[in-house]
């Protein structure tokens, strides 16, 4: 089984992680404004069956986008995991290939992601503007990543998704994967009509995957009742073989420990078939993330 969504870091490199506790999207973080190394995402996923593992990028300086790819990658030399590495790109740059080659040397290289979530509340705001998914730069940027074989993970809300979806599919060469399965926060009945609308706009383009993590990122808690709903919604809409099981470890380790969240995740997915389990947890990050067996 595979985790397609975790992180590891050194506090140093982390802007976010130094000096004061600055508010963030999942509540205060003291806990983890430390070191998280692979040993301990090793222990932590210790026992629960989880055989592989897709690093994806944690905000480090911009400038220094290299240097995350690079440090993740001799960790993987030494310790054997992470098997794959989501790195960062600046999508808005005039020409995206130089950065993007900077990145091709790293074997584990098969994706990017450039955050363009944007909120009226500005602790849910990552973006500088809510219509870059829009943004003519960074459409023929993303669309570059075919080039390289390389997905783009994109992290929007609801009221973003309709430019997403035009975005997945001005790139029809390019997997798209869709961070946390649309970012639900407002839990209001307005809210997830407004969510569903979004993500069937997502879903209809045949080239969007919907990864299925960070769901306690506006509840603060391992909630099943709320994943096995967020699971059954985003199978009837994507369809299993295009849902992805990641555990945004460790920032859900704030409220839960790594077998309870998966423990979760499987209940969520007992109603579905062997072959759709399989997706959710293996197939489709095997696929989208291309890892060896």
């Amino acid at each position: 089984m595979i985790d397609a969504h975790h992180h590891i870091w050194r506090q140093a490199d982390l802007p976010w992680l130094n000096g004061p506790m600055q508010p963030r999207i999942f509540g205060p973080y003291e806990t983890i404004m430390r070191d998280y190394l692979i040993d301990e995402f090793l222990a932590d996923v210790a026992g629960t069956g989880i055989e592989r593992s897709v690093y994806v990028q944690a905000n480090w300086a911009p400038g220094r986008f290299e240097d995350e790819v690079a440090w993740v990658q001799s960790v993987a030399d030494e310790a054997g995991w992470p098997h794959a590495v989501v790195g960062y790109a600046d999508f808005l740059a005039d020409d995206i290939r130089a950065q993007l080659d900077r990145l091709a040397k790293y074997p584990l290289m098969r994706g990017v992601r450039m955050q363009l979530h944007w909120h009226e509340n500005d602790l849910y705001r990552f973006a500088a503007e809510p219509e870059l998914a829009r943004n003519e730069v960074l459409r023929r940027n993303v669309s570059l990543l075919a080039e390289y074989g390389w997905s783009f993970d994109l992290q929007v809300f609801a009221g973003q998704m309709e430019g997403a979806a035009g975005l997945a599919a001005s790139c029809p060469r390019v997997t798209f994967v869709l961070q946390h399965a649309g970012m639900l926060e407002d839990l209001s009945e307005a809210g997830r009509m407004a969510w569903r609308a979004g993500m069937q706009h997502l879903a209809d383009r045949p080239n969007v995957v919907c990864k299925l993590s960070g769901l306690g990122t506006f509840r603060h808690r391992n909630d099943p009742e709320h994943i096995a709903d967020m699971v059954a919604q985003a199978v009837a809409m994507f369809g299993a073989e295009r849902c992805l099981f990641g555990s945004n470890y460790p920032i859900e380790k704030l409220w839960t420990s790594y077998p309870d969240l998966f423990a979760a995740f499987k209940s969520a997915a007992d109603g579905l078939s062997e072959a759709d389990q399989s997706y959710i947890f293996n197939d489709t990050a095997a696929r989208v993330y291309r890892l060896a067996p």
